[in-house]
């Protein structure tokens, strides 16, 4: 229940305040939402698998996020951010819809 709560305080404070990202870190942000997407898909699974820990969700999600950052960075400073940005997507598109057939398998007991 609190996380709805969270969930409806934070669009409702986006929508609000409309906040800007600035210029610097636009390139990071899809990148740290896929991360966050497949943090959330992990968690749900693991909720629905019974083996849920919140401190494990937690640190998982924020090394998601710090880690797709980094090699976005890395690869800007190589000169090769789009291809590393897209395998990161890659990577995590994957482990996103792998967590949600599961999640659907578990759901129509399928």
């Amino acid at each position: 229940m609190i996380a709805i709560v969270g969930l409806v305080v934070g669009v409702v404070a986006g929508l609000v305040l409309q906040p800007t990202v600035p210029l610097m870190l636009q390139p990071y942000l899809p990148i740290a939402v896929v991360a966050a997407l497949d943090a959330l898909f992990g968690g749900l699974r693991a909720m629905l698998d019974g083996l849920f820990d919140d401190k494990v969700f937690l640190v998982s999600f924020l090394s998601n996020v710090v880690v797709a950052a980094f090699i976005v960075f890395l690869g800007d400073q190589l000169g090769v951010g789009a291809q590393l940005s897209t395998a990161v997507v890659v990577v995590l598109g994957i482990r996103i819809f792998s967590n949600a057939a599961s999640i659907r398998r578990h759901i129509f007991k399928a």
